[in-house]
């Protein structure tokens, strides 16, 4: 055997993989960088414009569509009702009105929640959404795995709506409800601070905003139907008025409301 040979022969090979893993590393480190420096852009813009966040939420990475079917209420869902006269001529609509009406805090939502819980049907499954003291309204919405399903409005499944009169009585309830949700594939979701971003990019955020919240939930796709299909939506509040919800698997705005 060639001894020199076979030494240089081992250099040269040790040479190459030496340059190639400087290589690897040095591309590994560029990429990292490259990534902060994308995250940082974002930010920037935002602080060019002088716009401002709360910290953002970290979770959830994947959520899945979901879909499942409006209840339609029948007689034998409600002559376990108490103090109370019902209507449920509405397909998926019951309408409750208490015979004598019952006094409730409207800054208590241990209470509301528990209120609810003892006098509507599968009460336990909503959470308080809103309080309008002065049109005398709370509106709670339904939950799915404790993610709220956003859309307040009676023509979207998942909500009750309390009416209060001056004394802060409840006198009247609507409820929509989906008793059973099944779940789609997992997908990754868009995150908040992209979310933001796309905002920006599309005008809804502009110079001197502040962004107050920011939460994920589910939105329903098509308005009121028997059979419903809900994207997990990113809810994000503008200076504590303007609510937007944005589809965080697509990244299209569902919904807009000053």
């Amino acid at each position: 055997m060639d001894w020199s040979k076979t030494k240089s022969l081992f250099i040269v090979t040790f040479l190459i993989l030496n340059i190639f893993l400087g290589y690897q590393l040095a591309h590994k480190r560029d990429s990292s960088q490259l990534d902060v420096i994308t995250e940082r852009s974002i930010d920037e813009k935002l602080a060019d414009e002088e716009i401002s966040y709360e910290a953002l939420p970290k979770e959830p990475k994947e959520l899945s569509y979901i879909s499942g079917k409006v209840k339609i209420f029948s007689e034998d869902d409600v002559k376990g009702l108490k103090n109370q006269d019902v209507n449920i001529e509405t397909a998926g609509v019951l309408k409750g009105v208490f015979r004598d009406p019952i006094k409730l805090s409207l800054t208590d939502q241990v209470k509301i929640k528990q209120f609810v819980k003892d006098h509507i049907i599968a009460g336990d499954s909503y959470s308080v959404w809103a309080v309008d003291e002065e049109a005398g309204t709370i509106v709670l919405v339904q939950q799915y795995k404790n993610y709220k399903v956003f859309g307040q409005t009676l023509n979207i499944s998942g909500v009750i709506y309390l009416y209060l009169n001056d004394d802060h009585e409840v006198e009247s309830y609507e409820q929509t409800y989906i008793p059973e949700f099944e779940e789609h594939e997992l997908e990754e979701l868009i995150t908040p601070i992209q979310t933001l971003e796309n905002l920006f990019n599309n005008n809804y955020l502009k110079s001197g905003n502040h962004v107050t919240k920011v939460e994920i939930g589910y939105y329903p796709l098509v308005p009121y139907s028997e059979s419903q299909l809900l994207a997990p939506a990113w809810h994000v509040v503008i200076d504590g008025k303007t609510d937007i919800y944005v589809n965080a698997i697509e990244g299209q705005i569902l919904y807009k409301k000053e």
